[in-house]
């Protein structure tokens, strides 16, 4: 076959591709070319036609340069340039305007072992499941990571359960694939374009009933990740409260999707009185953060977590009093004193918490610290609310 005839095949290829797997980069010019060799050796031993598409996130190194290299040489390899950083706003782009029968992503370190990629995709393809995910965080996932980069991973996906009450495993594993049919009716409910993007993906898709395969990988983290871990948490933290507001509100046009697809939506709907709660858990949550972060640096880390626990617990109580269970009027007094009583409780599952984390790892980061606390306090929540229910609010509402 000559050189023409090989050109005009790879082309072809790129128009008739089954599977796009893009790769979202910023300023990765020394990963990128082995990432994408590695990739399109193992792609090319796989029974479809396939392309990788460069998403260029406006890198400002010579990323454009290798990635333009690379798709010039490879004819299944090609670039997509955004002028905005974002992973989720590059994933929106490029998934929306491709014609593949499976859309799909990775991050550039390759963490995942890439034999998991044929048992992410095929689920798809024979319209057995709408989304695939990589997983860490189940029964046979291997992972090899520190134990602050799994902190974080396991505090983060506690969380959206307690808040968002979901029942996948792993939100943030960069490894996932969707239908394209499915994608291009979720992406446009899809409000974040950073990391938050694949929470909130699957957060709708689940609530819409759609089918979600887990795929339990390999993982070698990456030691030279450049994450924030801190803004990303508190991102997240925005993420889940907005996310929350809009499922409570309604805004989410969650039947219309089950139906397009035909599905019957498996998650039922919760009471108000747990719903309210739920949303005002999650605002507490995100305001203890904020006001740890805030006070740690000038009064150390028991003191902010004295101080923000007792001001999220004054504004916690009163905002169930009055959204939760419809309490107007009455002992203000009293009802501030009896949530204080479980604040003391509180107090003492996370200052435990604390004391342990720093007993056991004496240089912990502010991060972990935050994410430990902000977990013990999901669990204090949780205790809040028996209590109001039990106890503070039982009498006779009024209003």
């Amino acid at each position: 076959m000559s050189a023409l005839d090989l050109a005009v095949e790879g082309r072809a290829a790129l128009e008739t591709a089954v599977v796009e797997v893009v790769i979202p980069v910023h300023n990765e010019e020394v990963a990128l070319a082995p990432a994408v060799e590695r990739l399109t050796r193992h792609l090319a031993g796989l029974p479809w036609q396939w392309r990788v598409t460069i998403a260029d996130n406006a890198s400002t190194d010579g990323t454009a340069l290798v990635a333009h290299r690379i798709a010039a040489t490879h004819d299944h390899v090609r670039v997509v340039t955004l002028v905005e950083k974002g992973r989720g706003r590059a994933l929106k782009q490029v998934w929306q305007a491709s014609g593949a029968d499976v859309v799909a992503y990775m991050d550039v370190d390759l963490s995942t072992d890439l034999n998991a990629l044929l048992p992410l995709v095929a689920p798809l393809l024979s319209g057995h499941s709408d989304l695939a995910v990589g997983t860490r965080l189940t029964r046979g996932s291997r992972v090899i990571r520190g134990p602050k980069r799994e902190l974080v991973s396991r505090s983060y996906n506690t969380i959206l359960r307690s808040a968002l009450r979901t029942r996948f495993s792993d939100a943030q594993c960069g490894f996932k694939a969707v239908r394209r049919e499915v994608a291009d009716v979720l992406l446009p409910l899809v409000e974040d374009d950073a990391w938050f993007f694949d929470t909130e993906l699957l957060v709708i898709a689940e609530r819409a009933g759609l089918r979600i395969h887990e795929v339990p990988v390999d993982w070698v983290d990456d030691p030279d990740s450049r994450v924030d871990l801190v803004r990303t948490a508190v991102d997240d933290l925005r993420g889940i409260a907005r996310l929350g507001r809009a499922l409570l509100a309604g805004r989410l046009p969650l039947q219309a999707v089950a139906e397009r697809f035909g599905r019957v939506r498996a998650t039922r709907r919760p009471g108000p009185q747990i719903a309210v709660f739920a949303a005002v858990g999650v605002l507490s949550t995100l305001a203890y953060a904020v006001l740890f972060l805030g006070l740690r640096q000038a009064t150390g880390s028991q003191a902010a977590n004295l101080l923000a626990l007792l001001l999220t617990a004054l504004g916690n109580t009163a905002a169930n009093r009055r959204l939760t269970f419809g309490v107007r009027g009455g002992p203000v007094l009293r009802h501030q004193a009896q949530g204080l009583l479980v604040f003391a409780v509180g107090l003492g599952l996370t200052s435990g918490a604390l004391w342990l984390l720093t007993a056991g790892f004496p240089d912990v980061s502010h991060a972990t610290e935050v994410l430990v606390l902000t977990l013990a306090n999901l669990t204090v929540t949780v205790l809040r609310f028996l209590a109001m229910r039990l106890w503070i609010f039982r009498g006779p509402r009024s209003g």
